[in-house]
């Protein structure tokens, strides 16, 4: 490592740094990134824009005294490199590593964890408050991107901002991205207001005017008195001035002002969020600041890096790539399409066929496989940004007017909208279908990222249809499957490449609630043991069956398909004629199938033991692959036949039994 990034071991070290030095430390940083990440992926693009913007955050505060909340957190990188975390950078998101996102036990300096876009707002607030509740005099620093406005969330807390807290920094980390290109009615007022003509102008006046700003109290009434006079001339930049706006709000023809003025907060900027200089002293003044301020950051996503300013989508958070090129490798002939492809691919078939269908995301295109549908059938296809709870409503709405609206997201995102699942689908009966994309694990991001619980949260449900295809095929089939129901119907598949199964050129309509028989029983007098292995399960309940067969046994292997409702006479059927039930599922324990399974089974008084095979009753971590994980917790062939094997009194001393119940 360079000079300067070898005498960073802690914020302190930062401090110590002059400009010109800290100009150096961010090349160096920015090259770190680069070539650190190259080897096991991770979200380099969000990185590369904030690297000034996190320098000037550690020279002008002092953490953890001081807190830094930030948004989704996916952008901790350069934080985590500057608070100690230097030396172990090179294993985030890896085994025993780093944790891509900040992470409480990890780092005292990691105030507040995170995952999920628009939590900062809400959580700095609460820590603003708490703090004048006990009076002491930490900073609390909210960094929130363009996208995390558009999320509910943050419009509940700004609304109480200033009725709670006289001392508030929020910084708008503007680069107009999320993971995909923002979109709706926030994006485009702040394009607007930094592409107004007086713009330019503007932001020269004010960095001269921050480059000036001398200390002491006769200087802060001054530099009030110069931001309110920036701000009297940037809030009227809200909207285009029409004939119609003319006298009608007293601001000479322009709309309403920047809307976090609107709401009690004062606004400054747009700056340039690279500038380090000027990024140290607007920070600087914000400190002295004794009312909410909002300071608006424009930022680069990719900056310093040309592949990434090329393809921001891409390298918003990518796997391995050449650190030279940023070319990403091929994937190996016959590799399965991933299992988002073939939901976007099979989208546009049934678009074609139905004229109703229509598909939804939540700020996702590209990871959950809609840019398909984008691509082929813009006029069919709704991405409304980072709004979950928004999505689900909007598809109600329409399913309400005769559409039949696929609403594709991720399994771990979609349970910020559980109360609208509820209130407004499912109560109603309307036939919205949901595509619940990274159910299971998402091994790399970690527990925020984790699709495990979705069986859970959504068996309690009436009216609910809820599927788990094994293969890709079977998705297809589900998915045309889902189309001809009048029910609130979900389908959950994992992450990553499928299994290979080719695609039917025309989908199969599935029976509600029927399961499929894999393998039957031989009946040739062995022990009988009966695996249902749901989804992606099913793979590691057919080698299980394989050991088990030629070690003696006589193992029926069983896709359920549906979790809800299940296939009770089948179940039925097997419980009966096995002498042991094996239920093996990519979810929690805890009310997930193998539950179901349990009480079918105590309704009909049935004996036949269950052993039950899924995730235990924890968040798990991050790891470097899901086979790693699921080996470490028994979701594993070989933890299969050792159950089994156990249950007969089969153990050795040398078996290991892992979880499960």
């Amino acid at each position: 490592m360079s000079r300067y990034l070898d005498m960073v071991d802690g914020p302190e070290h930062v401090k110590k740094l002059t400009v010109p030095q800290l100009q150096e430390l961010a090349g160096e940083i920015r090259t770190e990134l680069i070539e650190g990440l190259a080897k096991g992926g991770g979200h380099l693009g969000p990185n590369l824009g904030v690297v000034e913007l996190s320098i000037a955050l550690h020279k002008v505060f002092t953490t953890p005294k001081d807190k830094f909340v930030w948004d989704v957190s996916h952008q901790v990188y350069v934080h985590k490199i500057l608070t100690g975390r230097k030396n172990r950078f090179r294993t985030i998101r890896q085994t025993d590593g780093l944790n891509g996102f900040a992470l409480r036990t990890e780092s005292e300096h990691d105030s507040f964890g995170a995952g999920h876009a628009g939590t900062a707002l809400s959580a700095a607030l609460g820590m603003a408050a708490a703090r004048d509740k006990r009076g002491t005099d930490e900073n609390v620093v909210c960094i929130f991107g363009d996208a995390a406005l558009t999320n509910g969330i943050s419009f509940e807390a700004m609304n109480n901002v200033s009725h709670t807290t006289k001392k508030f920094i929020g910084i708008l980390n503007d680069n107009e991205w999320s993971i995909a290109k923002n979109v709706g009615a926030i994006s485009g007022y702040l394009n607007r207001l930094i592409t107004h003509p007086r713009y330019n102008k503007l932001a020269k006046d004010f960095e001269n005017f921050v480059r000036r700003l001398p200390k002491g109290g006769v200087a802060l009434q001054l530099a009030h008195r110069a931001e309110g006079g920036f701000k009297g001339a940037i809030t009227s930049v809200g909207l285009q001035q029409t004939p119609q706006a003319v006298d009608t709000d007293g601001r000479g023809g322009y709309g309403s002002p920047v809307f976090f003025e609107e709401m009690g907060i004062r606004y400054l900027g747009p700056i340039d969020g690279h500038n380090l200089p000027l990024l140290i002293s607007t920070l600087e003044f914000a400190k002295q600041c004794d009312h909410p301020i909002v300071i608006h950051v424009l930022t680069q996503k990719g900056k310093g890096y040309e592949a990434a300013l090329k393809f921001p989508e891409k390298f918003h958070g990518l796997g391995p790539y050449n650190a030279t090129t940023g070319e990403t490798p091929a994937s190996k002939p016959g590799t399965p399409p991933a299992y988002q492809d073939v939901m976007g691919q099979t989208m546009v078939k049934l678009c074609q066929g139905n004229q109703n269908i229509v598909g939804l995301t939540a700020a996702m295109p590209t990871g959950t496989g809609m840019k398909h549908l984008e691509k082929a059938m813009p006029d069919r296809y709704f991405d409304v940004g980072i709004a979950e709870e928004h999505a689900v409503i909007f598809a109600a709405g329409m399913a309400t007017m005769g559409y039949r609206p696929v609403v594709a997201i991720y399994s771990t995102f979609l349970q910020r909208a559980y109360d609208c699942i509820h209130h407004d689908v499912c109560l109603q009966d309307l036939p919205v279908i949901f595509c619940m994309d990274r159910a299971g694990l998402s091994a790399n991001d970690g527990p925020t990222h984790h699709g495990l619980f979705d069986i859970s949260y959504l068996r309690c449900f009436p009216n609910v249809i809820a599927m788990a295809p094994a293969n890709e095929d079977e998705l297809a089939d589900m998915m045309f499957t889902a189309t001809k129901q009048n029910h609130p119907t979900f389908i959950r598949y994992p992450r990553g490449t499928a299994e290979g199964v080719p695609v039917k050129a025309e989908p199969q309509l599935l029976e509600v609630g029927k399961a499929l028989v894999v393998q039957d029983f031989a009946n040739n007098g062995k022990r009988k043991v009966a695996l249902f292995g749901l989804g992606p399960m099913n793979a590691i309940a057919r080698k299980a069956a394989a050991q088990l067969n030629a070690d003696g046994y006589d193992v029926a292997v069983i896709n359920p398909r549906f979790t809800k409702p299940i296939d009770a006479a089948l179940h039925e059927k097997f419980g009966r004629e096995a002498e042991l039930i094996v239920t093996l599922e990519d979810h929690v324990l805890i009310g997930g199938y193998g539950s179901a399974v349990l009480e079918l089974f105590s309704e009909q008084a049935m004996k036949t033991p269950v052993v039950r095979i899924g995730w235990p009753d924890q968040f798990i971590e991050h790891a470097t692959t899901q086979d790693e994980l699921r080996a470490k917790y028994g979701l594993s062939v070989e933890n299969t036949v050792a159950r089994v094997k156990s249950h007969f009194g089969e153990t050795t001393s040398t078996t290991k039994l892992i979880g499960g119940a």
